[in-house]
């Protein structure tokens, strides 16, 4: 047994990578990244894209006294979107499976999954998600999970 609690805490908060990768479906994506804090606030830094951690993230690590360092971060497949600024990354394969397309891409070096809603898409928006297009994906500082590179434990915990 590696965590206990509802199926939303366990989704929300995982307590390990283990645990991140188990639950979900797609599973999460994990990433190669640092934890800065910048003006006394923590803050994810994934390859140059920098974002901010919500208020209950800073929290729980503040409650911790988590230093900076190399992490592994999560964010699931739902939680990352196609931005403006954010990651570079080449799409390999996109499955339309009704409401979304599921994205396979090649970020960082990573195969990830990204899932994009079509509901305020047109169908040329749509289309032009093919093989070999370039995107930027970002997330907001609410949905990722900071993980000990060496331990696999949330820092949140």
């Amino acid at each position: 047994i590696q965590q206990i609690g509802t199926p939303q805490e366990v989704f929300n908060h995982p307590y390990n990578l283990f645990v991140a990768g188990f639950i979900g479906s797609p599973q999460m994506n994990f990433f190669d990244a640092k934890l800065v804090k910048q003006n006394g606030k923590y803050a994810v830094d994934l390859a140059g894209y920098v974002v901010e951690l919500s208020e209950e993230k800073q929290a729980a690590l503040t409650a911790n006294n988590v230093e900076e360092q190399e992490i592994t971060l999560g964010v699931r497949p739902e939680h990352l979107a196609l931005e403006a600024e954010g990651v570079e990354a080449t799409i390999d394969v996109h499955e339309l499976m009704g409401s979304s397309i599921h994205l396979h891409v090649n970020a960082l070096g990573k195969d990830i999954i990204v899932i994009v809603s079509t509901m305020n898409m047109t169908g040329a928006e749509v289309e032009a998600l093919a093989a070999g297009v370039k995107v930027k994906i970002g997330f907001t500082g609410n949905v990722c999970h900071v993980f000990n590179k060496e331990t696999g434990i949330n820092l949140e915990a």
